[in-house]
Formats: C-alpha cells, structure tokens, sequence
C-alpha cells in the first residue's frame, strides 16, 4: 500500500493508495506546535482505524505547503513506517512544464492536482482548488503549466467578516436557499456562497478570454461541493485529485 499525505493550511490528508485506487481517505488538523511523535501516534491511529499495519505501507509521498510542519511530520512518518517518504518538489519527475517567473514558487499541491487532472482531462485545462485559499490554475496544450490566481477562501473570507463586524455572528455554511436574504444570518450565507460562485464565474470568464478558447474546468477542494453547485459554469467537481496526483508522481519517480 503507498501512504499519500498533503500537509495543507488546514488539513492534512492521509490517504491510503493500494493497487491504483484509493483504499481509505482520513484527515487531521493541521497543528503547528506538534512534535514529531505526536503526528507519528496520529498516523498510527489512522492506519489503525482502516486495519492497516506500519508493515503493511510499502512506500511513502508527501506534498506540502506548510514548511513549519513538514519536517515533524515527515520525522513521525519515518518513526511509524521505518521508510523515508518521497516529497513532492525541484527534482522529481511530474510530466509539467512549468512556464512560471519562479517555478519553484509554484506550490507543491498546485503541481499534484494538475497531474492528476492531466491524468482524466484534454488540456486546455483550468483549475480550481476551494481550500483554504481558492486558487485558480490554467494548464495549457503539451502539459504547460501557465500561471493561475490566488483568492482568500470562502472561510477565510467569512472569519474576516464576522472578526472586523460588531453586529455579525458566525455562521454556517448551509446551501442558502434564496439570493435575497430575509435575516442577517440568510444574508451572510447568500452573501459569502454565492458571491463566492459568482466571482468563480466571472473569474473563469476572464481566464478564458485571455486564453482564446474555450477550457473544461474541474474543481476540487473542500469547499468545492457546496460552491460548485452554485455556479453556472460546468464545472467538473473531483473530491480525490490531491491522493489520485500523488500517486502518479510516486510511479513516475519510482526506482525499478
């Protein structure tokens, strides 16, 4: 079994890949003031949860995006499994040619999911990762990884609402049933999901006018289900494109 992991801002993915298909899928948060062995005890538990032994896991990839917490959880990993894991940057081989001012700038999980949605989809391809950030990336004809946008998320979006408003409570992020709210609560709700899916429209509306032609999007994330619904573009929705990239960079990298 190959244990897939992406360190996020918020999360961090475990999921276990076994024969090509995603065997279990579990998440923990994100802590940077954890040690080592607490992510190890963590990981453990997870495997443990599925019926996975540490012998069981044959090899090991991480991509992450947040430096602080990359080594503790790479040096928990290695305590669990006893093997050192493959990590997803400058070296290893992805297939992208990446057409960017600074390409190592270019974020370890923006370079996954393109593999993965390289994988399933004809290029022109645009995007869309609504996480912690939303971000927008456009990878065109051969593999060419062109460039992107960056967005606050729709919590962060939300958190900076209700933290600099006296008068606005937290919310949560329920469908909204109406664009015209009828409350304070309803009109945040409507506020915050559909103007997300509003400026998503409109956003893939420019991206292809300066692109020229016409791009199927395909949307991950976990925000993605509950905007996605929202928009009036057709939009791809993929919930595994992080484990499924993973994967595929870890045989394209894989020692004979």
């Amino acid at each position: 079994m190959l244990l897939a992991i992406d360190i996020g801002n918020t999360n961090i993915v475990i999921g276990g890949i076994d024969g090509g298909e995603i065997a279990f899928e579990a998440r923990i948060a994100t802590d940077r003031i954890k040690t080592s062995d607490q992510y190890g005890a963590e990981i453990k538990s997870m495997l443990g949860l599925f019926d996975t032994k540490p012998q069981d896991v044959e090899g090991c990839i991480i991509s992450s995006v947040v430096p602080p917490v990359f080594n503790s959880v790479r040096t928990g990993i290695m305590k669990v499994i006893g093997k050192a894991p493959m990590v997803v940057g400058p070296g290893l081989k992805t297939g992208l040619n990446i057409q960017m001012d600074s390409p190592g700038q270019v974020g370890s999980d923006r370079i996954v999911i393109a593999v993965a949605a390289l994988a399933e989809y004809e290029p022109p391809l645009i995007l869309l990762d609504l996480g912690t950030a939303t971000t927008i990336e456009v990878v065109g004809k051969g593999s060419t990884y062109l460039g992107g946008c960056i967005i606050p998320g729709v919590r962060i979006s939300l958190d900076a609402l209700t933290s600099r408003t006296a008068q606005l409570p937290g919310i949560r992020l329920d469908r909204p049933k109406r664009v015209i709210g009828k409350n304070t609560e309803d009109c945040m709700r409507s506020g915050i999901m559909y103007g997300t899916a509003a400026m998503l429209d409109g956003m893939l509306d420019r991206v292809e006018e300066e692109l020229g032609v016409s791009s199927a999007v395909v949307a991950t994330g976990g925000m993605a289900q509950f905007i996605v619904p929202l928009c009036r573009r057709e939009i791809k929705l993929e919930k595994d494109l992080l484990l499924k990239g993973l994967s595929i960079i870890y045989q394209k990298n894989l020692k004979k």
